[in-house]
């Protein structure tokens, strides 16, 4: 011990070298777990969105399936279920494993018994708490779990369970269990890459400054040795002249480890990447599968005069779901187009004003069943903007039917300011209202303050965030105000000609009818 303490602090190239691999151990312990979370972080998304498409796809099929079966015999049923397990499982108990499990929910007392589990899972597989909250939920709920197997094999997994109804057998749970051995065979490979990858760079850099280091030292050693005879009087001695080598191979050095930064941040940046264009890529890839159903749904729909009247309930619901699905892809492509940062503005003159009323009168039965009316107070009967007309168009027709959504009855006040440089519209209901927390919200993806009153128009939560992301796209601002039970004020600010930005705010947010 007292060795290694006089060697480091009687060698420079020994203290310096340590410190380095000390230092570089911890730089890159930090920056592979950071890499290493990012990539687990990804895959797990991926696979969990991925996993839970499915899920709802199958279980969904399952009710549309159980809903035609209405009525049938026992047998009938049973096959029914059978084909719903053999359609959505896979044949192996392997990594790629997919189960479907059906559960009779506490409290049915029907003397049909369809519980079954697909290749053997253990019931027991699904955890009391997961089958709790599937009970009190009416949508898809998720957890991990371990799937268990009669023959005693135990695989990590990931359950998605929904409430079911099955004809003359009452409530059950169904689940589809997803193998998770792949996903987590692949964060341990990438583990493993990664550290590997860190000792090797230890062990390169190590390498590289022990050959820098003994370049720096030598010379310094020489000039030490030539002290000490000149100390002891001998003056002959002469520093030899060390040309630049030393700097290029320096230089040589920082290259390299310019390079090897680079191809990280390339992969970082491909990653993310990748991401953005998951959502995108997947509704382009939809869209052809959906023109075949919206081509088939058409005429089924046309046809369904003469169907059962249950048949013909579920011919309506599915014109109505593909109606949703198609809007859904809509949002989801114009979303994937604002994060790839491609999205552009068509700048056309209109008259802002026009455009109001057209939609207004477009929404004018909507508002009518909503027993609301829409009123537009404009301090002109004319304004012309230059703006992208459909973008504009699809911010109001948002919050016009927002607004008559939660209006409770009550008159809808459409506002219309302009000045020289900008334009304001503002849209102010009088029904519930929102709270604090649900201002700081209301424009993210996926977020509806009452998801209930979404499903009844199939809204699909992407409204407001693309509205924003509109009005920032003309370099405006789309901004909320609400409280409980004194309604909503949405106001939208944006620039007269394309491309420049607002100069003022021409209405308050908070509405002059509010007492302070």
């Amino acid at each position: 011990m007292n060795r290694i303490f006089l060697r480091l602090r009687n060698s420079l190239a020994t203290r310096v070298i340590i410190s380095t691999v000390l230092l570089s151990l911890g730089v890159i312990y930090l920056t592979g777990s950071a890499l290493n979370s990012q990539l687990a972080t990804g895959i797990k998304k991926v696979n969990l969105e991925s996993s839970r498409i499915e899920a709802r796809s199958t279980i969904f099929s399952a009710e549309y399936r159980f809903l035609l079966a209405e009525g049938e015999k026992e047998e009938a049923v049973f096959k029914v279920i059978n084909d719903i397990i053999s359609s959505a499982t896979s044949l192996t108990t392997n990594e790629n494993a997919r189960e479907v499990v059906f559960i009779r929910s506490p409290g049915n007392t029907r003397i049909q018994n369809y519980e079954i589990t697909s290749n053997q899972v253990d019931p027991k597989s699904i955890p009391e708490r997961l089958s709790k909250l599937v009970r009190k939920n009416a949508d898809l709920v998720s957890s991990n779990i371990t799937i268990q197997y009669t023959g005693g094999l135990r695989i990590p997994g990931l359950a998605f369970g929904q409430k079911v109804q099955i004809p003359g057998a009452g409530q059950y749970e169904m689940y589809m269990l997803f193998s998770l051995a792949n996903q987590n065979a692949t964060l341990d490979l990438i583990q493993r890459l990664l550290a590997l990858t860190g000792l090797a760079l230890v062990l390169l850099i190590s390498l590289i400054v022990w050959l820098v280091v003994r370049q720096v030292v030598r010379p310094v050693r020489e000039a030490a040795a030539i002290a000490i005879e000149f100390t002891s009087g001998d003056f002959r001695q002469r520093m030899k002249v060390v040309s630049q080598d030393e700097i290029a191979t320096l230089g040589t050095a920082f290259n390299e480890m310019a390079e090897s930064l680079e191809k990280q941040i390339a992969r970082l940046e491909n990653l993310s990447r990748v991401q953005q264009r998951f959502v995108s890529d997947v509704s382009h890839e939809l869209r052809t599968p959906l023109t075949t159903l919206r081509m088939a749904s058409e005429v089924i729909n046309a046809s369904r005069d003469g169907f059962d009247p249950v048949v013909a309930r579920s011919t309506e619901l599915l014109v109505a779901q593909l109606d949703r699905f198609e809007r859904l892809l809509e949002d989801l492509l114009e979303v994937s187009r604002f994060d790839a940062e491609v999205a552009v503005i068509e700048a056309v003159d209109f008259d802002i004003v026009l455009l109001a009323n057209r939609c207004a009168e477009d929404l004018g039965l909507v508002a009518k069943e909503k027993s609301t009316d829409l009123r537009i107070y404009s301090i002109a009967e004319s304004i012309t903007v230059k703006a992208d007309i459909r973008r504009v168009e699809r911010i109001l027709r948002n919050l016009f039917s927002n607004a008559i959504d939660h209006a409770e009855e009550k008159p809808v006040a459409i506002t219309i300011v302009a000045s020289e440089h900008d334009v304001a519209v503002g849209v102010r209901d009088h029904g519930i209202g929102l709270d604090e927390n649900a201002l700081t919200r209301v424009f993210d993806r996926f977020w509806r303050a009452d998801p209930s009153r979404a499903r009844t128009r199939g809204g699909t939560g992407l409204g407001l965030s693309i509205a924003l992301e509109d009005a920032r796209l003309h370099n405006g601002e789309l901004e909320a105000w609400g409280r409980p039970g004194k309604g909503a004020h949405f106001v939208l600010t944006l620039p007269r000609q394309t491309r420049q930005g607002i100069e003022s705010r021409l209405i308050k947010l908070i509405p002059d009818d509010v007492q302070a």
